[in-house]
Order: C-alpha cells, then sequence, then structure tokens
C-alpha cells in the first residue's frame, strides 16, 4: 500500500444523511454524474436518480433504498471534485462512516462502483429485514456509558467523539438506560433516539451479517491504493483484500470507531478533510423536495472536534452539493 504522500483526506457520511433532492443539482450540471447514477440504476434494477431526486421519502428512508443512494451520490460528489480540479488534489487517506466505508474502498480503487452498489444494496436489505431495537446517542464518553449499558443487555454501536457514543438495544432496555443516565448525569445527557431500522453495529446484527458474507465473497477486491481506514479496528485496512472484507463483515455487529480512525490519520500528518455526499438539516415544512444548497455536511462537527481536541492544525472542508463543491475547489488550489 501506498505511503502517506499527501496530507488530504477524504471521508464519507453514512446512514441519516439522506434527504429527497440530494444529487439534484450536481445531475444536471455534470454529465459524468448523470453516467454514474444511470450505471448505479442498472445495478439495483429502478431509477436511482429519480428516487433521489423526487422520493417519496418514506421509501427513501428504508435502509435497502438508502445506501445505494448515498453510496451513488457520494460518489458523484467525489466524481465533480476530481473532474474540477483535474485529479490533482489526491488523499492520502480514506475512511467512511458505517456505509461511507464502501465509498471509501470505491475511491481508493479496491472497489468497483457497481459491485460497490450491489453490496450496500444486499447489505441495507439484510440489516432492515433482521435489524431488531433501536440506537441512541449519548453525550457521555465510552467508559461512563458502557458501564451502564451493559446492566441493560444494550451494546456500543459507535464511538464518534470522547463524549459522544452511541448504544444500542431494544427499545425497552434502552429506556432504561436512558433513565439511568438522567439519574446520574442529568437530563442534558439523556440522549436521543436515531432514525435506523435495527440496532446496527452490534450483536442484534448478527445474523444480518451471517447472511451478508456470500455476498461478500461474491465479489472481487483489489488492494487498495491509498490507506483506507476500517470502521472495524480504527486502524488502515490490510492490503490483503480477503481481510478487508473479513472487516466489511465484523463491521456490521462490532461498534464504528470512528474516533480511534480519525486520530490515527491525524497523527499520520492528515491536515485537511474533505466530505463527500449527503446531507443534514431540517426539512422545510410541505416542501417535498428540499433544495441541496440549504443542506449542511453530517460529518463536519465531529470532524473538526477531533481536530480540535488533537492539537493540531486542521481544515476541513465539505463537497456535498453544487456549491460547496465549487467552493473547495477554489480553496484547495489556492493551497
Amino acid at each position: 500500500m501506498n505511503q502517506l504522500n499527501s496530507n488530504i483526506m477524504y471521508i464519507f457520511p453514512g446512514q441519516g444523511s439522506q434527504y429527497v433532492g440530494m444529487g439534484s443539482d450536481i445531475y444536471g450540471e455534470f454529465p459524468a454524474v448523470q453516467e454514474i447514477y444511470q450505471r448505479a440504476s442498472d445495478v439495483v434494477g429502478y431509477d436511482l436518480a429519480k428516487l433521489s431526486f423526487e422520493g417519496p421519502r418514506e421509501q427513501l428512508d428504508k435502509t435497502e433504498f438508502t445506501q445505494p443512494a448515498l453510496l451513488t451520490h457520494s460518489v458523484a460528489c467525489l466524481e465533480v471534485f476530481k473532474e474540477l480540479t483535474e485529479n490533482q488534489h489526491p488523499a492520502s487517506v480514506v475512511a467512511g462512516h458505517s456505509l461511507g466505508e464502501y465509498s471509501a474502498l470505491v475511491a481508493a480503487e479496491a472497489l468497483k462502483f457497481e459491485d460497490a452498489v450491489s453490496l450496500v444494496r444486499q447489505r441495507g436489505k439484510l440489516m432492515s429485514k433482521y435489524g431488531r431495537g433501536k440506537m441512541v446517542a449519548f453525550r457521555l464518553d465510552l467508559d461512563s456509558i458502557k458501564a451502564i449499558a451493559n446492566g441493560y443487555y444494550c451494546g456500543i454501536g459507535g464511538c464518534n467523539l470522547p463524549d459522544q457514543t452511541v448504544v444500542c438495544g431494544f427499545e425497552d432496555d434502552l429506556d432504561g438506560v436512558i433513565e439511568e443516565v438522567i439519574e446520574k448525569f442529568g437530563k442534558p445527557k439523556a440522549g436521543r433516539y436515531l432514525n435506523t431500522e435495527g440496532a446496527f453495529h452490534t450483536y442484534l446484527m448478527v445474523n444480518a451479517a451471517e447472511h451478508f458474507r456470500a455476498h461478500l465473497d461474491s465479489i472481487t477486491l483489489s488492494t487498495p491504493k491509498m490507506n483506507v481506514l476500517s470502521n472495524y479496528t480504527g486502524k488502515y485496512h490490510s492490503p490483503d483484500p480477503a481481510k478487508i472484507k473479513a472487516a466489511l463483515f465484523f463491521q456490521i455487529f462490532h461498534p464504528v470507531k470512528w474516533l480511534w480512525g480519525l486520530q490515527r490519520a491525524i497523527k499520520n500528518g492528515v491536515n485537511t478533510f474533505i466530505e463527500f455526499g449527503g446531507g443534514i438539516g431540517r426539512d422545510k415544512k410541505d416542501v417535498v423536495i428540499q433544495d441541496p444548497a440549504s443542506r449542511k455536511p453530517n460529518l463536519e462537527g465531529i470532524t473538526k472536534k477531533s481536530i480540535e481536541i488533537s492539537g493540531h492544525e486542521g481544515l476541513y472542508l465539505p463537497a456535498i452539493n453544487s456549491g460547496s463543491i465549487h467552493e473547495t475547489v477554489s480553496i484547495i488550489e489556492t493551497l
């Protein structure tokens, strides 16, 4: 695998950053994006562009549709960035949060785009079919919340920051965790339920992972052309494709070690982070199709805080819609 020869890292968001309208702006602006959406549609067997741009939201929010739609949007944003910069600002490290890890592997040329779309479609179907339980994000450190969660048969689903941990389990058990957190740490630490179809990245997803293995085994992975961070280990993926597949298998029912990965990249010299795809924000009332320009990046807060606590200098840049991509290109070319 290539050694670090750049200070740039590409990052890709996961489920929860989808919205009706995503990709519609760059689709009309760049023929390359139209080609990407057509290739994805050919794989999934329906018009992915139409679903992404027009909804209905109820369908787009279902895991089996969310995952290929988000991956396609992320890859499309990356391709626009590469086109506008003539690919003169490559990353040395790539990473994606949960689902986003597949976008990262596409960016590293370890996974063909069509294979990635096919994989995440099956991954989404299985996570939805076999998914049980819920997810709650707490503003507490891992040690504090884990001690409580274990007493209610709940597992840790992800560690995003030193004071941000996701706990997963059955709803009645999670309610017990919330009550105890309020009692010990106060209502501001109570946590909030996430909009998912299961307790992702915990033991409650083991059945989904077992069924997903056959799909992983059916595709070809190559050695990444740059370092790719693994959600499962919080370290760089092995150059061995078989070991990458195994890490993707374990990722489904183990916590996302996002914080560990970012800290490793920063320690290794990364100081510029560019986020591709998705977008969050409060939907406007009575507006079905949301304006991509109104959305905010999903991983911005986590990334900026990770840079801050590291004690290093760093720059975060979004590339999630036409406006932000053009602006980021202008900034990156002056560095």
